[in-house]
């Protein structure tokens, strides 16, 4: 008995330490292609889901139960030998302090992918160099992700996790694949990952921090002064509207958050408001609907 506990205990501390960063659901829709039950998109599908649990996108160790719960749903719209054209919608969330809750992070939308995919090929991530697009434009949202989630835990702590984005984002750039360079139209790959890196936009990591570990976290403490904190967060970006109206990155941040906001001020102890309601009617106008059910 007292070896087959042994036994488990080591296989629990094995699989703890192995423990990769993220916890990554991934689905593909490929009914548009008028083919949606050939193997190889179900190949792809297991592959993609392989590809980002067990990969080790950082030198961290993550326990198991702190993996980053993220969706991954690409829908194929064209389908040629080994040429896809796709979109990705791209979500991530981190739990809140003290609560069931997982708070969103991101977001994303990606209109911009197109790779060649042969089946059973492996899907191999080189930060030194570009051999599938694929590979590269969903490494390009592993490190977004681990970026995101680390500002909401320390202030800037998501710099290095850019920077590699950014470094995927010029290596790509060499290639002919849309979604990379500034030419490519104001909500890229390229456009949202230099305002991450950009001064321009430095409140953005002050709001993500405040308005998480200073907000969300405390809220099962102190409600009024989470309310206060979350929206003191978010008025700070008035200051990037100021300097860049309707940026790509502030409104994926909308895009992420809004029910939330609308959630947090539509109940519980009374905050004023005024000022918050005024600047997300500025920052998020496409968001009128829930900003409009904001008591106050």
């Amino acid at each position: 008995m007292r070896k087959i506990l042994l036994f488990l205990l080591c296989v629990t501390a094995v699989f703890s330490a192995q423990a990769q960063e993220l916890n990554c659901t991934i689905s593909i829709d490929a009914e548009q292609t008028g083919q949606p039950n050939l193997q190889i998109f179900r190949t792809l599908e297991t592959q993609l889901r392989e590809f980002v649990n067990t990969t080790k996108w950082t030198d961290k160790e993550y326990k198991n139960q702190e993996r980053i719960d993220c969706n991954m749903s690409m829908v194929i719209s064209k389908y040629d030998g080994d040429t896809f054209t796709a979109t990705l919608q791209i979500q991530a969330s981190r739990p809140v302090f003290d609560s069931t809750y997982d708070s969103p992070t991101y977001n994303y939308y990606d209109k911009q992918v197109s790779f060649n995919y042969k089946e059973f090929e492996p899907l191999t991530f080189n930060i030194n160099s570009f051999g599938s697009n694929l590979v590269s434009v969903v490494a390009f949202h592993v490190y977004t992700i681990l970026g995101l989630d680390a500002d909401t835990y320390v202030l800037n702590g998501g710099s290095e996790y850019f920077e590699i984005a950014k470094q995927i984002t010029n290596t790509a750039a060499s290639s002919n694949y849309s979604g990379w360079k500034a030419t490519d139209g104001n909500q890229s790959r390229f456009r949202y990952n230099d305002a991450l890196v950009s001064s321009v936009y430095k409140e953005f990591h002050d709001v993500m921090y405040q308005y998480h570990r200073d907000g969300l976290d405390i809220m099962a403490s102190d409600q009024k002064k989470a309310k206060q904190e979350i929206a003191a967060a978010i008025n700070k970006l008035k200051g990037i509207n100021d300097r860049r109206p309707n940026s790509f990155l502030v409104r994926t941040f909308f895009d992420a958050k809004s029910d939330e906001i609308q959630a947090i001020f539509s109940g519980g102890p009374q905050v004023d408001i005024t000022k918050l309601v005024e600047n997300l009617n500025r920052l998020a106008p496409t968001k009128r609907s829930n900003w409009s059910e904001i008591k106050f």
